[in-house]
Order: C-alpha cells, then structure tokens, then sequence
C-alpha cells in the first residue's frame, strides 16, 4: 500500500470518501475505541470474503457488524431480549457487542453459518462519522473485525495497521488515522440468545456493570457454543514467547504495573500506572517486543474483577502463541 494511500488527516472530505469506498466494496480500516477494524460494507458478500483474504481469517469465524445508532439493532437482529435493549441503552456507543439472533439481513459470510449475529456501535468520533456518512449512501452496516493478520496482535494506531496489513490491501482500500485508540483492548461480548446474558469475550464492559444494567445474574460462558471473535486459545500472540507472572531473568522484556521493580539485566517495556493504563498499552507494548528483537517477555498480570479480567483473557491466549 502506498503512503498516498493513507490518509493521515480525518477531515470530512476524506471520511466520506471513505464510506464511498464502502460502497464501491473496498476496505477501509479505521479507528474505534477499542482497537482499529478492518471494515467491509456487510451486505457485500465479495466485499467480506476480502476482509477474510486480507486477514487470512478461517471463514467460518463471524465478523462483528459495527451501525452508528441502536435504531438500525432490528434490521440486523431479530427476537430481542429486554435485557439486551438495557446494556445497549446503556453502554452504546462504546465497547459492547451484542450477540443475537439474525435477521434474513445477516447472511451466513457474516455469521459464520450461525443462526446469531454480532452488533456494536462504537464510541469514537470517526468511525460514527464514517458509519452515518455510509448509511447516508446506502449502506446499512460495516462488518469490521481488528485490522491485523489473524491471530497476531491487535491494532491500535493507524501505523499498526499499515505495517501489519500495508502489503495485502489494494487500490481503493483506505487507512483512516484516528490516533490511538482510548480502550486498547476489543469490546466485551455479550451472548443474548439466552433467558440470561452470557460473557464470550471480556472486555472494559465488566460483568458487574452488565449484571447491574439488566438485573440478571450472568450464565457461565460455557454454557454458549456460539463461536465469537476472541474465542479461540491462541490469540493476540507477538512473535517473541509471552510468559506470564514469572520473575523476568536478564536479556527478556518485561511488562508490569509502575510499582513493581525492574530487576537488573531486565528490559522494561512499559510500566503503566492502572489497569485502564495497562490496557490501553497492552497490544503497542506486544508490538514494541517484536521491534525490539527480544525473544521472551514476561508480563506481571494485573489483579482484580473490572477491566484486568479482559486483560488476563488477551494475555492467557497470547501466551499460547501463534
């Protein structure tokens, strides 16, 4: 992909641009706050199989469809549960994706062949502007997984993106830079195919804020055979070995919060001073190991039940490898 290609500067012009690129099947990666997305018009079955090429992402794994409002939720979902209506009054725009049952609009190159259908309304500025300037044309939703190669690290700068993903897009597909995302890690995914909701995947949506929005006590994940981002044990891996809370020894790098000391010959790569610091630096700290040739890093995982068990969930399955 060419330098010409990226656009470095998120004016209103290019953001429809953008969405007419949309239209015409294209690619556009851009920024939400979790992480960046790799978006295809998700009505368009030859414009998804591109994302799946692009990616090299196994094609029975479905995509999340990204819409601007909750007032599109009906054209893609169908037998809605209150408590659904609830977490996405709640916490939409923002780092939510809902898991329901599909309308006939959710084909099977966006469900993976499931009868259920992934949602989310993101929380930054340009990509709400990208996905209202879409629907204006036409579009009725953007199915965007993370913009990187499947399995390896999640994106979170526009420069992630065209590194990781620079040699496999083509003319027309667009790299939309928003600056780095605010969340850093992928949205919690809530499964509401069932009387009670369900986390498949963790995320800064916590089970707490979940369980006090819909009055419901959340099933174990289990219980859920809907196949989801995120799901699988290898995932998020750099190249360089992920060891998790072990003493670093001399030569490998080391990821922990501030308080914990760097011992000598350790290379420290980032020392955040909260969880929400820790996730939003997690994916670039991965990247940082791999640019800096080290072979091994050892991450003190963070304790606690908000935002460092979607943390703990990236780094359990990182640390798995490729």
């Amino acid at each position: 992909m060419s330098n010409s290609q990226f656009l470095s500067q998120c004016s209103a012009h290019t953001i429809d641009n953008a969405a007419s690129q949309l239209v015409a099947a294209h690619l556009v990666a851009f920024p939400t706050e979790t992480v960046y997305g790799l978006g295809a018009d998700a009505t368009n079955g030859d414009a998804i199989r591109r994302i799946y090429e692009v990616k090299g992402r196994p094609t029975d794994h479905p995509l999340i469809v990204h819409i601007s409002s909750i007032n599109l939720l009906e054209l893609w979902a169908s037998e809605i549960p209150e408590y659904a209506i609830k977490l996405a009054r709640d916490f939409w725009p923002g780092p939510l994706t809902l898991v329901l049952k599909r309308t006939i609009e959710a084909k099977d190159f966006i469900t993976g062949g499931q009868d259920s259908v992934a949602i989310r309304v993101p929380n930054h500025p340009i990509a709400l502007a990208l996905l209202q300037s879409f629907e204006s044309k036409g579009g009725k939703g953007v199915a965007a997984p993370s913009a990187n190669r499947f399995g390896q690290v999640s994106p979170t700068s526009s420069r992630d993106v065209l590194l990781e993903l620079g040699d496999y897009l083509g003319i027309g597909d667009i790299i939309l830079n928003g600056g780095k995302c605010e969340v850093g890690i992928e949205s919690t995914i809530v499964d509401c195919t069932y009387e009670n909701p369900c986390i498949l995947r963790p995320g800064a949506i916590t089970l707490a804020m979940i369980e006090k929005s819909t009055g419901l006590r959340i099933t174990a994940v289990t219980k859920s055979n809907i196949r989801s981002s995120g799901k699988l044990e290898k995932h998020y891996a750099p190249q360089a070995k992920v060891i998790l809370d072990e003493i670093p020894k001399v030569g490998q790098g080391f990821i922990a919060l501030s308080y914990i000391e760097t011992p000598p010959g350790v290379i420290r790569v980032a020392a955040p001073n909260s969880a929400e610091e820790f996730s939003q630096i997690l994916y670039e700290s991965l990247r940082q190991i791999d640019t800096l040739g080290l072979k091994e890093v050892v991450v003190a995982q963070p304790t606690g039940e908000e935002t460092e068990v979607g943390i703990r969930d990236r780094l359990s399955k990182a640390a798995k490898g490729r």
